[in-house]
């Protein structure tokens, strides 16, 4: 299977692979370097199952180191951001023998001081297989390190044959090199002879820019940079009339959002897209572009809801953790996501938050998806987060943060948010405190940084 993928790219020859920063790479250019990756990793002595940290975001050495390591059997981990703290929990949990960095070249040097990997990657060196391991966002402390089989995910994401389209596609890799769904994305690229796109910068003025050179049909992305597309007024901008799909994901999208988002997109199909870390990204429709409810249609994937919580079982499901107790997978192998869903009749479900999100005041339940999708539906506010803070009385409160549509003070502001959901909601979800911002919090994967009490 990995030399049959160099092969397959040999095959494509002259096609564009890979466009970084205006410099186009073919699929012949893909190989070669491929193969003169090869032949760098054995003068560095880096050996089949050794564990490899691959420091880079989105580039054409980043994709050719990734595929150089998983033909020469390695086990990688992706890292876009790589502090000392993040470096120092990596050889902690994963035992990392090398540091790959990319930039003008590659350059690999040994890291010391490892502890022994203790078996935690025996399963892959019994099936001959190349490893990957990626690092949850860490929101709540430490990330954890989660392993995959790597050979299981470029074989269901790839194939075994090319599937070269008659019209190449431009795929944007606007999520991370180090999320699942930026591999996600590179590897379909590369299922259908496509073109990737490498954006320097993940700014809304840089992406509709190359939407609008490349002619870009397909954008992945997440609500809370659509919405940072539309307080921008990008999309009026820039020529987005390439675009027929919009895939949303990584966190919840409000349906008061979805709502702006087509209209500002009317001849756009949007998909919501579903997927995990830990047992990587299903196929899914959209009950409609209008609609926030969605259905897994995936052979590969089994899903179920558990006391409102959805639970997956999938082929490329991880092996585990390497530094946290796998308690997330019940007894008879389902992963609890941690998503609060609701089903309707048809078979399609919604996620209406996480349950480590929700607030519960004075023993009621509050879902920050809720109240922000409502006040999304008012003409005074561009975007907004909601989240639980302590309190003394009631065990938690509701607190909002809220940028205005316009010059509004805080007393202001505070009074149209009160009034606006009176009558719409119970009281105890009414926000006791309202806070004037001028952007909401976003993390380098575009999701909203929700504050945890």
């Amino acid at each position: 299977m990995r030399d049959a993928i160099v092969r397959r790219f040999d095959e494509l020859g002259d096609r564009v692979a890979v466009v970084d920063a205006d410099a186009a790479y073919s699929y012949r250019d893909l190989a070669d370097e491929i193969r003169r990756l090869g032949a760098v990793l054995a003068e560095h002595r880096v050996l089949p199952h050794d564990v490899v940290v691959l420091n880079g975001d989105f580039s054409f050495p980043s994709i050719t180191a990734l595929l150089a390591l998983h033909v020469n059997r390695n086990v990688v981990v992706p890292v876009v951001t790589l502090t000392e703290t993040v470096l120092t929990t990596v050889t902690a949990s994963c035992s990392p023998r090398h540091l790959l960095r990319t930039g003008a070249d590659v350059e690999i040097e040994a890291i010391a001081g490892a502890p022994d990997a203790a078996g935690a990657y025996d399963s892959l060196v019994a099936a001959g297989a190349s490893g990957l391991v990626l690092l949850s966002s860490g929101s709540t402390g430490v990330p954890k390190a989660i392993l995959h089989n790597l050979d299981a995910i470029v074989a269901e994401k790839l194939g075994t044959r090319a599937r070269a389209a008659g019209r190449p596609a431009n795929i944007l890799m606007f999520l991370l090199f180090d999320h699942i769904g930026g591999l996600n994305s590179l590897l379909g690229a590369l299922r259908v002879g496509g073109t990737a796109i490498v954006p320097r910068r993940r700014t809304p003025d840089e992406i509709c820019a190359l939407i609008e050179k490349h002619r870009i049909r397909l954008l992945p992305t997440s609500p809370t940079f659509l919405n940072l597309i539309l307080i921008g007024g990008y999309h009026r901008e820039f020529d987005l009339s390439s675009l027929r799909l919009i895939t949303y994901g990584t966190e919840p999208m409000p349906e008061e959002l979805l709502a702006r988002i087509n209209a500002a997109f009317p001849k756009v199909r949007l998909l919501q897209t579903f997927g995990t870390s830990e047992t990587g990204i299903s196929t899914t429709t959209s009950e409609s572009s209008r609609s926030t409810f969605f259905r897994i249609d995936d052979a590969n994937v089994e899903h179920r809801v558990v006391d409102g919580e959805l639970q997956l079982r999938s082929r490329t499901q991880f092996l585990g953790y390497l530094n946290y107790p796998s308690d997330a997978l019940t007894e008879d192998g389902w992963f609890r996501t941690g998503d609060l869903v609701e089903q309707n009749a048809d078979g399609f479900m919604t996620v209406r938050g996480r349950a480590t999100e929700v607030i519960n005041v004075g023993g009621e339940k509050v879902l920050p998806l809720e109240l922000e999708s409502i006040l999304l539906g008012s003409p005074l506010i561009d975007d907004c987060v909601v989240y639980g803070r302590p309190n003394a009385i009631t065990g938690q409160t509701v607190c909002a943060d809220v940028r205005p549509r316009g010059e509004m003070t805080r007393a202001e502001l505070r009074r149209h948010v009160v009034d606006f959901l009176t009558d719409k909601v119970d009281a105890f979800k009414i926000p006791t405190k309202v806070n004037l911002i001028d952007s909401v919090t976003v993390s380098e994967r575009f999701k909203k940084k929700r504050a945890l009490s």
